[in-house]
């Protein structure tokens, strides 16, 4: 788990505010959720064979002897949230949620026990159309962020019956070769065989590039889907690749699903990911809803926005009042509070802690201001204030203290 420095928390925040202005662009809209929940829930959802869950939960007992999880994701809290809430029945939700996320995993450049996601679900939608905006929406933000060094898998991975299909083809085909298959994937051959497609170890994927694809098992309706996400993803002209081998690491997901990838970040290819879920809010207890999302790591977004030459604009103030003597220095502090009340959203720093002039101008200039207020105690004999530009040439004028406000809200708009 890291800390994240004020150095890099502007970065963090524009991102943040650009992504989340983009979604509710579409009409998304925020839902925060508590950072636990049961454990049950996660295993329910996400499924027992999955390395989150076998793995990498940050799970424990509390003071009931209750089982407890730190969230590894937020999709199965929106969908517990919306059945606890009465937020599903007849009716439609376009979501989107942030923050923490939690998982044991291997710390490497990049990836942090205590991560963060930017996450977006649309419930109660049920054709390929929302799919398709999702994904188009996802294309608009690296576009409006600059981002180029990225590209999209779609793949389908069909109803619940044509992946029970599915599965029996994937059984025969490695059972044939189970004399070749590590431990995990012998694990998996009789539990969940589409996980073993998930597999990251070398050894493995001659094997798995051999293997049956799930398109050649689609039921006619995910075929349709597919197709007619490919369309319309074709007509709003994003670009994609059919990767047969995309299955997420998830158990929940059905039909469509897809990546954002990048070849800029080393081995942590995936930046945002998502797909459909149609099951998941029957399979938790409530109402059959069909629904769609994706997830983006936020710690990801940030590397990939540097390495594509990013830049955030810079966050400074607009005016540093440098005060000397007492008599001024008290002066100060009911004329900062002035200003802000009079022009909204000025970002004014007092100089704190005293200091000579000459002192008190090197902070001014430190703090990247436009400029400096300059009060003494001529300046307050006078009914004046000196008003130093910092990033011209121009030449210090004095302002009447009650045209102040005028001048600076002038100046700075």
């Amino acid at each position: 788990m890291n800390d994240i420095l004020p150095e890099a928390s502007g970065t963090w925040r524009f991102l943040e505010q650009s992504v989340q202005d983009l979604v509710q662009s579409y009409g998304y809209t925020e839902i925060r959720l508590p950072l636990l929940e049961y454990t049950e829930l996660f295993r329910r959802s996400i499924g027992e064979v999955t390395d989150i869950v076998e793995k990498e939960m940050y799970t424990f007992l509390d003071r009931n002897e209750e089982s407890l999880t730190l969230r590894p994701e937020a999709t199965a809290s929106v969908v517990r949230a919306g059945i606890e809430n009465g937020l599903l029945h007849n009716q439609r939700h376009k979501l989107w949620t942030a923050g923490p996320m939690f998982r044991y995993e291997k710390p490497q450049k990049g990836r942090y026990r205590q991560f963060h996601q930017f996450d977006v679900e649309a419930l109660g939608y049920e054709g390929p159309d929302v799919d398709a905006e999702l994904i188009i929406m996802s294309a608009r933000m690296w576009k409006r962020l600059g981002i180029d060094r990225i590209r999209l898998e779609i793949n389908s991975l069909g109803s619940p019956d044509s992946r029970v299909a599915y599965r029996k083809t994937l059984v025969n085909y490695f059972s044939g070769v189970k004399n070749r298959l590590d431990d995990d994937s012998i694990r998996r051959l009789e539990q969940n065989p589409l996980r073993i497609l998930d597999s990251k170890n070398p050894d493995m994927q001659a094997i798995i590039a051999a293997a049956p694809v799930m398109l050649d098992d689609l039921d006619d309706e995910s075929a349709g889907h597919f197709a007619e996400l490919r369309v319309l993803l074709d007509e709003a002209g994003v670009a994609y690749t059919v990767n047969l081998r995309l299955v997420r690491g998830l158990d929940y997901y059905n039909r469509t699903v897809f990546e954002w990838v990048t070849d800029a970040l080393g081995a942590q290819g995936a930046v945002c990911s998502g797909g459909r879920y149609d099951g998941l809010v029957e399979k938790l207890g409530g109402r059959a809803t069909p629904a769609v999302g994706w997830a983006m790591g936020m710690e990801r977004l940030v590397a990939l926005y540097a390495a594509c030459g990013g830049i955030v604009p810079e966050q400074h103030a607009d005016v540093y009042l440098v005060a000397v003597g007492d008599v001024a220095q008290r002066r100060a502090f009911s004329l900062v509070e002035e200003l802000r009340s009079s022009i909204d959203g000025i970002r004014i720093e007092l100089n704190l802690g005293g200091g000579s002039f000459k002192s008190q101008l090197k902070r001014a200039d430190k703090s990247n201001a436009t400029y400096a207020l300059i009060l003494g105690e001529q300046e307050l004999a006078d009914g004046n204030i000196g008003l130093k530009p910092l990033r011209s040439t121009e030449d210090q004028i004095s302002v009447a203290m009650n045209e102040l406000a005028g001048m600076l809200a002038a100046r700075l708009a």
